[in-house]
């Protein structure tokens, strides 16, 4: 077996004969795909793992290669490290920078531009999947392939929960990276907010215990500066909190829906914090309809009165409301995330929108080119506990936004070409339309390769922090896709010879 250690030597020496002058030229390269990789080197990695390596052909190659946004599958990786241990991830970063190969981390695969897949070296981590509990301090410590299903396996059995996520296949990983929405979030806070520590290994192949004591700085980054940026996380220990009864809801409206979205769109951000809601206007081809779907720590006697307004000017065409325990009502909220053919563009909302705003939604719904999916504009619902953490606390820069909104274009296989090039114009036009009644800021998470502007979209006045942070632990951009948090000129290179030099002594 190949010792670890040339690993390290290698690193060293390769970051060495690339010298200060050369680490753009580096990240170039690695981004053009530097060299293949020979056979035997494949099978020198391979033999270092306790995971496995998968090369193209293998069982499972095809299914895991798969991104979840169907766009992307032309682009497949040379060969994918199915990681166990931190050492393993250590142990991927190292070779591939030793032969000239670029990587990407996986936890879940739902990058919505992507950006979770290389045609070099994947490092998936859904086998580092494993959650534990401790009773006495309410923490909960998640491996860094973790997903939302097994958030749900794990803390149902205590009655507890963080914010999380309505999709079970998605990777907690790129959840809270980006900050991390969900139904709990006005009440608890963001994703991110719930945590206290995570553990990172960069890509000199240190691993590094992030806390608000232990790398303060790249731990602020953690906290909503997006995943891929500065290294891979491989452990994150969240602070839970007690979860009881309450009430979820899917109601739905199909007619009035001229007077019903401003109305909606008004009394939503006022509601009290214990409301969690999505609301979405979808075109499934056959008409538009308004759909309101959360949850509401309370009755449902109390939900309908909070959406009395609403029920005076329609009723709607179906309604469930339950009331339920916590658990069983995230079973009733949640989507599988099957794989599927979509584009998303985001853009937060800081003041409920003018009826001319929501006139402006309804038009182009109503214009929609069509496809053989649906067409949906939404609303997730921010403020309150998201609000009250200082927009620099964390890296997650959008606190005193009332929502989130986004325009969702779905489509299949069997649409055109001409049809997904029509309905991407639309898309277009319908998001920059928007731009009058939001804001040029959008969630790092719904990651859009379409966006202009994206570092000031995604980060806004953090930026120039996480560039500090980029620049301190990726000195030589190892992490990197066309919407990454980019190096800048100055002293990156002193950080360089320090890391270099860390190596070589360890």
């Amino acid at each position: 077996m190949i010792d670890r250690r040339q690993f390290l030597r290698a690193s060293s020496g390769l970051l060495l004969g690339f010298g200060m002058a050369g680490i753009a030229e580096r990240a170039a390269f690695l981004s053009r795909g530097g060299q293949t990789a020979a056979q035997s080197v494949w099978d020198e990695l391979a033999s270092a793992l306790e995971g496995s390596l998968l090369l193209p052909g293998a069982p499972d190659f095809a299914r895991i290669a798969r991104p979840w946004n169907l766009r992307f599958t032309a682009i497949a990786p040379a060969a994918i490290a199915r990681c166990a241990t931190a050492d393993d991830v250590r142990t991927c970063l190292l070779w591939a920078q030793a032969n000239a190969v670029p990587i990407v981390a996986r936890s879940g695969g739902h990058s919505y531009a992507g950006y979770s897949t290389t045609t070099g070296l994947m490092i998936e981590l859904s086998q580092m999947n494993a959650v534990s509990y401790d009773a006495g301090s309410g923490r909960a410590r998640l491996g860094g392939g973790a997903r939302n299903a097994d958030i749900y396996a794990a803390l149902r059995r205590v009655g507890r929960a963080v914010t999380h996520g309505r999709c079970g296949a998605v990777g907690v990983a790129g959840l809270v990276l980006g900050g991390g929405i969900g139904f709990n979030m006005r009440l608890r806070g963001l994703t991110c907010d719930r945590l206290v520590e995570t553990d990172v290994v960069t890509a000199s192949g240190h691993v590094l215990h992030c806390s608000e004591q232990e790398n303060p700085d790249l731990f602020w980054a953690c906290q909503g500066g997006g995943g891929g940026n500065f290294g891979v996380n491989t452990s994150f220990t969240f602070q839970t909190f007690p979860v009881d009864v309450l009430t979820v809801y899917d109601i739905t409206w199909t007619s009035n829906l001229d007077s019903l979205l401003p109305a909606a769109l008004d009394l939503l951000p006022g509601t009290t914090e214990r409301l969690g809601c999505k609301l979405s206007v979808v075109n499934d081809g056959m008409g538009l309809s308004l759909n309101l779907l959360g949850q509401l720590v309370g009755t449902p006697s109390e939900l309908r009165v909070l959406l009395a307004p609403l029920y005076a000017l329609a009723a709607p065409g179906h309604e469930t409301i339950r009331n339920v325990p916590y658990w069983d009502g995230q079973d009733f909220l949640s989507e599988e995330g099957t794989p599927e053919y979509t584009h998303e563009r985001s853009r937060y909302i800081y003041s409920p929108p003018p009826p001319e705003g929501s006139r402006t939604i309804l038009d182009y719904l109503r214009s929609w080119p069509g496809t053989h999916a649906s067409a949906t504009w939404k609303i997730f619902l921010t403020g309150a506990a998201v609000a009250e953490v200082p927009s620099d606390a964390t890296a997650f820069v959008h606190r005193d936004a009332l929502m989130i909104s986004s325009v969702e274009l779905d489509w299949t296989a069997d649409d055109s070409v001409g049809t997904v090039e029509r309905n991407e114009a639309w898309l277009a036009a319908f998001h920059e339309a928007m731009r009058a009644f939001s804001s040029d800021e959008c969630y790092q998470n719904f990651i859009d390769e379409a966006q202009t502007d994206f570092l000031h979209a995604y980060f806004g006045t953090n930026l120039a922090r996480l560039i500090k942070v980029k620049r301190r632990y990726d000195p030589m951009n190892i992490f990197s896709f066309p919407e990454s948090i980019p190096l800048s000129a100055g002293s990156q290179d002193s950080d360089l010879l320090a890391i270099v030099n860390s190596v070589r002594n360890d």
